[in-house]
């Protein structure tokens, strides 16, 4: 019996796996043959190397955000985390590709400051995820402002040539995300805490009782999550010549929703990197493909928001008990 519960598990974790991939693999395959046959103007060259590397920012702050799913939390601090990274990195260098360095880490600290934060009011206090990172990121935005009163700066040349250049014809900023996925992929496959990490997602109270130290694992989540926002924050400023000082404020829904339609539960468990940075890439082109046919700005967020829903009803809902369930109502309403 040990031995049938033991593998079990792994099976089911293969099954959501090819799941949420394939599912996310074919849905941007089917967007992209759409968009040739009704917006060929979105999928032109130069309007790919145009999105790609906000898919790839996106991809970033998606798989921080899945690190906080996976613990069955949620961080709102999303905005607040990247709008910092771009301020400090483009307003304390002002220009100066000597103090780019400095700004950087600079940004890290602030990253680590934040998360603990998260951690400490989440993981120590069990204040409710959602209360706990809106008030952070209200302190966050409170740094935003304090720093650079609102007014945006000129990103640096040497970062606009490392975040935003193009190297043998691809983005820079996709090989940033594909380094992050990579990263990602190996901690919580190839090491035991990544694997003790997956563990307290599938089953909190089970994981206590093994012993892990499930509120550290749980609090440590919104740190490392915060690392990457201000990772995906510092790529922007780069992409971006002149990035505002509330850029951020883009990546709250679709931080969310990009972890949904890969795969990854709401409700917490194993989280999938690879499907995660794939759906960015398809709600970015989702958006380039709205813009293409004239749709104003208020429906793409209306759209962002629907392919959000339809992720939830496609990893959520028991769709052969719902169909069982009509069935037998109908079989009761027929005389």
């Amino acid at each position: 019996m040990a031995q049938i519960s033991a593998v079990q598990p792994s099976k089911v974790s293969r099954v959501q796996i090819s799941k949420g991939l394939l599912t996310v693999l074919v849905s941007t395959g089917m967007l992209f043959l759409l968009s040739a046959l009704l917006a060929p103007s979105s999928v032109v060259p130069g309007t790919l190397l145009g999105m790609l590397p906000f898919a790839a920012i996106l991809g970033i702050v998606g798989l921080g955000q899945m690190l906080v799913i996976q613990q069955a939390g949620i961080d709102l601090s999303v905005p607040g985390a990247v709008s910092l990274a771009i301020v400090i990195v483009s307003h304390e260098p002002n220009g100066d590709n000597s103090k780019l360095f400095g700004a950087v880490v600079m940004a890290l600290g602030f990253a680590v400051v934040a998360g603990l934060l998260n951690a400490l009011l989440i993981g120590v206090m069990s204040l409710n995820p959602i209360i706990a990172t809106l008030g952070t990121n209200a302190l966050l935005f409170g740094a935003v402002l304090g720093i650079s009163g609102g007014t945006p700066r000129t990103t640096t040349t040497l970062l606009a040539a490392i975040a935003g250049g193009i190297s043998f014809g691809i983005p820079n900023a996709v090989f940033f995300v594909l380094a992050t996925l990579l990263v990602v992929v190996i901690v919580l496959r190839k090491t035991v805490a990544g694997r003790r990490y997956e563990a307290i997602g599938a089953s909190a109270p089970v994981a206590r009782v093994s012993g892990l130290h499930v509120k550290t694992h749980q609090g440590l989540a919104y740190v490392w999550a915060q690392l990457l926002y201000c990772t995906a924050g510092i790529v922007l400023a780069g992409v971006t010549n002149q990035p505002t000082a509330f850029q951020g404020n883009a990546y709250m829904l679709p931080s969310v929703a990009v972890v949904v339609l890969g795969g990854t539960s709401l409700l917490g468990g194993r989280g999938l990197p690879a499907a995660t940075v794939l759906a960015a890439l398809f709600l970015t082109q989702l958006d380039q493909f709205v813009l293409a046919l004239g749709v104003p700005y208020a429906v793409r967020t209306l759209v962002q928001a629907a392919a959000l829903a339809i992720g939830v009803a496609i990893y959520t809902v028991d769709w052969p008990r719902l169909r069982a369930s009509l069935k037998g109502l109908l079989s009761v309403e027929k005389p």
